[in-house]
């Protein structure tokens, strides 16, 4: 088999190509991928050529980790069927070409036990189960606290208030400085920083991968207070240690989602608890991906940037 993807041949050099898959073993599914979404945290590294050394990267290299789309071949024993409308965090399904992610192709071949059901209705929505899976195991994890501040309000710092809600929590605060993301905060206040006297917040959550705002998160910090870092930060992390000696600060990195993370997202909007809407503001089709991946990456006002691949060969 053979199918349409995205090829990252080096940084900032992307095209739509068509490459070999390798052939589905017993425990294997071949999914038709409907939309695949472009992650502004870890691809956009890649896509740039910033991407500290990582297991599994180089190039050339397909991207995605972020697909849904319908199983239309499954091993027998893998409890799925064809026509089942699945997630599919990436694949590593493409011979010589590096899938390190690998979602972001029109047909792929991935290990049934990646994958978790969806919810038809979803449609192209259902692209940002991971992203809402990264945010759930954030708030999730061991011994963790509700964010009372969030960092960020792109795509991650509004999953990480709703699932903040949705737990029973008091709706935290969120930072944001570009005018263009203030609005669309749905029962929480979204604010400037210079507009925020507050200096003692128990729980700050990051969502914004910038690794100069130590020292700012440290200050706005209550005794004891902790710090999560829930971004991506490719270059090193430095802070002031007086003020974080003083206030005792806590630090806290929040890993990637593991797959109970994704089972308990789905579930959480699969009973309405947890919405996905609203989130997704640019789509193009799969033919028009180097477009996409730039206005993804350069484009403020893009918050998720989905791949329609419905259309292609």
């Amino acid at each position: 088999m053979r199918t349409a993807a995205v090829i990252l041949q080096g940084p900032r050099t992307l095209e739509l190509g068509d490459v070999a898959l390798n052939d589905p073993g017993a425990g294997d599914l071949v999914v038709e991928v409907r939309h695949s979404g472009i992650s502004t945290g870890t691809e956009k590294l890649f896509w740039s050529g910033e991407m500290p050394p990582f297991p599994g990267m180089g190039y050339p290299l397909i991207p995605g980790y972020e697909a849904a789309g319908e199983v239309v071949d499954a091993g027998i024993g893998t409890g799925f069927k064809p026509g089942d409308i699945v997630f599919v965090p990436g694949a590593n399904c493409y011979g010589e070409v590096k899938g390190l992610f690998g979602g972001a192709a029109r047909r792929l071949v991935t290990g049934a036990d990646r994958v978790v059901k969806i919810d038809a209705g979803l449609g192209a929505e259902g692209a940002l189960l991971a992203l809402a899976a990264t945010a759930r195991h954030a708030l999730a994890g061991m011994n963790t606290k509700l964010p009372e501040l969030i960092i960020g309000h792109g795509v991650f710092g509004r999953l990480l208030a709703r699932l903040t809600i949705a737990a029973g929590g008091k709706p935290p605060t969120v930072w944001e400085i570009d005018p263009d993301r203030q609005s669309g905060g749905a029962g929480y206040d979204v604010i400037h920083p210079d507009d925020d006297a507050r200096r003692d917040y128990g729980c700050i959550y990051d969502a914004s991968g910038v690794s100069s705002l130590l020292d700012t998160m440290v200050g706005r910090l209550a005794k004891g207070g902790e710090i999560v870092l829930a971004g991506f930060y490719p270059e090193p992390l430095q802070f002031s240690f007086p003020p974080a000696f003083l206030r005792e600060a806590r630090f806290r990195i929040a890993a990637e989602w593991t797959r109970e993370d994704l089972i308990a997202t789905r579930d959480l909007i699969d009973h309405g608890a947890l919405s996905l809407g609203g989130l997704i503001t640019h789509t193009l089709s799969s033919d028009q991906a180097k477009t996409a991946y730039q206005t993804a990456f350069e484009d403020p006002a893009c918050l998720k940037m989905i791949l329609n691949w419905e259309n292609a060969a």
